[in-house]
């Protein structure tokens, strides 16, 4: 009998798989964060995760040709894996860790692939407070349940997340719970917005295709947790006859071009919701990492 993977409904893989993948993700991160070298865990990154470790990366071997003067190794234990069983592809799982970084958050981590023979990669990473992972639903067997992009069970369908999230932040609305990575980012731009002899804008895009694409887990109380991809500009302009800051070493390790009137930075940031059913509440942003990709002096 033949089992067609992109049909059958089958768990995305083994627990020892999974422990397997992350123990090779943290060892090729490590490699790379020692040397600043992103080709030593290239084909262990994608997506949102590839592009702000890259970026980092790239900066840090600019400034420290020999290699990261920092660099402590990151430790991942009491790992806890989450794998839904659903058809085709891609396949992909969480990772949920203690880290000895980033204090007493747990470190939740996606890795997808698109083929039986291709490596596990990790597309996101977001750091989140213990008490906020939620439970997950699971069959009697301990497997998870994905959720489709397309759900509308949910307060927003897990493909629109990362489009609702940009405008949000752009104009507000009652789609988001407060919190830091919302009402406070939103008053944080309102503050820095127009400073002494500076200007600052934003515009915020979603990001949706391929690798970026948002994955949702189906929680114990029939929501989803979601994890989603946004792209970031900001431009600061500075008011004729004076210069926009000078930049941290590593912004200008990045940075296209000579800083005199404007600067304008891209950043990418990968979140992680919670996404209540239906007229059960609003989505609430447990988690966001964003990392600075490029930018352009003017």
């Amino acid at each position: 009998m033949v089992v067609h993977g992109e049909r059958e409904v089958l768990p995305a893989t083994t627990r020892a798989e999974a422990a397997k993948a992350l123990q090779q993700f943290t060892t090729a991160y490590n490699k790379a964060d020692k040397e600043y070298d992103s080709s030593l865990d290239a084909g262990h990154t994608t997506g949102a995760l590839a592009d702000i470790d890259s970026a980092r990366l790239k900066a840090g071997r600019a400034n420290n040709p020999d290699g990261n003067p920092q660099h402590t190794p990151l430790k991942l234990t009491d790992a806890k894996f989450t794998i839904p069983k659903k058809a085709g592809w891609p396949r992909w799982f969480v990772a949920d860790a203690a880290g000895n970084k980033g204090g007493d958050a747990r470190w939740l981590l996606v890795f997808t692939r698109n083929g039986l023979d291709e490596t596990w990669q990790a597309a996101y990473l977001t750091l989140v407070a213990p008490d906020d992972v939620p439970e997950f639903k699971t069959d009697k067997d301990g497997w998870a349940e994905a959720v489709p992009a397309n759900s509308a069970e949910l307060a927003v369908p897990p493909g629109e997340l990362s489009k609702d999230y940009a405008t949000y932040l752009k104009d507000g609305g009652d789609t988001f719970a407060d919190g830091s990575h919302t009402s406070g980012w939103r008053a944080d731009r309102k503050k820095n917005a127009i400073r002494p002899g500076l200007v600052t804008q934003w515009i915020d895009e979603p990001v949706t295709g391929g690798d970026y694409a948002p994955l949702a887990l189906r929680t114990a109380d029939g929501g989803a947790l979601v994890f989603f991809t946004t792209r970031h500009y900001e431009k600061q302009t500075a008011h004729t006859g004076t210069s926009v800051p000078t930049p941290n070493d590593s912004v200008l390790a990045l940075t296209e071009g000579e800083v005199k009137q404007s600067l304008t930075m891209e950043l990418v940031s990968n979140e992680v919701a919670l996404d209540p059913r239906k007229g059960s509440g609003k989505v609430s942003v447990l988690g966001r990492i964003q990392g600075l990709t490029s930018a352009k002096g003017e």
